[in-house]
């Protein structure tokens, strides 16, 4: 799966479960401050991207992010290591 995929489901969850305004929605928002993301909203977005990838980020991986292009690299990598296993 490619970034731009990855960042199209982000894209689609983000709209989807938190009516949030596309035009907010670029790889260099900041989750909690440009797109005011909570931690029990963050729970329902890992757990869409673990729905839509297969992949399953920890919230305390979660914590660490501060960008939609940091979870994009986060579950890109993971994914092009599973992929090779």
């Amino acid at each position: 799966m490619e970034q731009q995929e990855i960042f199209k489901i982000l894209k689609d969850a983000l709209i989807e479960l938190f009516e949030i305004d596309e035009a907010k929605i670029t790889p260099e928002a900041k989750i909690y401050y440009d797109l005011e993301i909570d931690s029990i909203d963050a729970i329902d977005l890992l757990d869409f991207i673990r729905k839509k990838t297969g992949y399953r980020m920890e919230a305390p991986d979660f914590k660490e992010v501060q960008t939609l292009q940091d979870i994009i690299q986060i579950v890109h990598k993971q994914l092009l290591a599973n992929a090779k296993s």
